[in-house]
């Protein structure tokens, strides 16, 4: 990545310029929040329920999404004053760094799924498959995904690591990215816990590749799996799920009206998976690790 050398930041620290994007950015989504709420009296959060009415709850998160894409573009452009591509999104050499995200994702969402199952916090009832509300549900979670990591981890953290050290920056970072969906509803402190360590998890590799394709692919498949495949509502958000199923027992352990992201089960496999992602990222990149 080469950075437009001859051209200077407009904001000459890269923490500033990452806390006047936030605040910015912070500020469109309440208004858009807001004026969503407004619009539909059952908005929440800016998106309403995805089950009942997908139409009127997919065109907020587009908006926020395309929010977020447009102040990326903007800031790199006129404040950093450099390209948007060196955010991390070159093709080159990505495919291992996004089919291992992707992967990634699968695995967890079916390995804490199947924690549940086999000890009988939840049960599968029934198959529903609608072609046009997975492929719906596709793209909204491609978007979703996509904005998210352009924001949170593309220049967020990118411009916070230019002024701190690389794992303090990717702790800031996760905690925006956590303020970001203190608004969600049915939010609960665990899985406040579990949005802040996904938000760790999502950006291990590009604190030591400045690739983004990992964190897109993880935070994707985190996503569908969870909400459009295994019918979990997806961080508060509820969506009608190609498997349907039914949580019994404590909501601490099967994460209750949250979803999956509620449960201890998602916080301790996303936690336990980040010292390993560690250790593999320090031997494999060991003379590029930023922290």
């Amino acid at each position: 990545m080469k950075p437009d050398l001859h051209r200077k930041p407009l904001v000459p620290h890269g923490w500033l310029r990452a806390m006047l994007f936030v605040l910015v950015y912070f500020m469109l989504l309440i208004t858009a929040g807001i004026l969503a709420t407004r619009y539909n009296a059952h908005a929440v959060s800016g998106a309403t329920t995805l089950v009942s009415n997908p139409g009127k709850a997919y065109l907020p998160l587009i908006i926020n999404a395309a929010l977020g894409l447009a102040m990326v573009w903007l800031f790199r452009k006129l404040v950093d004053r450099r390209k948007v591509s060196s955010l991390g999104l070159s093709l080159a050499g990505s495919a291992v760094h996004g089919g291992t995200g992707f992967f990634l994702g699968i695995f967890l969402l079916c390995s804490g799924s199947c924690i549940l199952y086999f000890t009988g916090s939840l049960e599968w009832t029934d198959v529903r498959f609608s072609g046009n509300d997975l492929f719906l549900s596709f793209g909204l979670m491609a978007i979703v995904a996509f904005s998210e990591e352009i924001v949170f981890r593309g220049y967020v953290l990118q411009n916070l690591a230019e002024s701190l050290p690389g794992w303090i920056a990717l702790v800031v970072s996760a905690l925006l990215f956590t303020i970001a969906h203190l608004s969600n509803p049915e939010l609960t402190v665990t899985g406040t816990c579990t949005i802040f360590v996904t938000g760790i998890l999502f950006g291990i590799n590009y604190l030591f590749t400045r690739n983004l394709w990992f964190g897109i692919m993880l935070h994707f498949t985190w996503n569908f799996v969870q909400g459009p495949l295994l019918g979990f509502p997806v961080s508060g958000l509820p969506m009608e799920g190609l498997l349907q199923h039914s949580v019994t027992g404590n909501a601490l352990v099967n994460g209750g009206n949250f979803g999956f992201e509620g449960s201890l089960v998602a916080v301790l496999l996303s936690a336990a998976t980040i010292p390993v992602l560690v250790l593999i990222y320090r031997h494999n990149f060991r003379q590029t690790a930023a922290g």
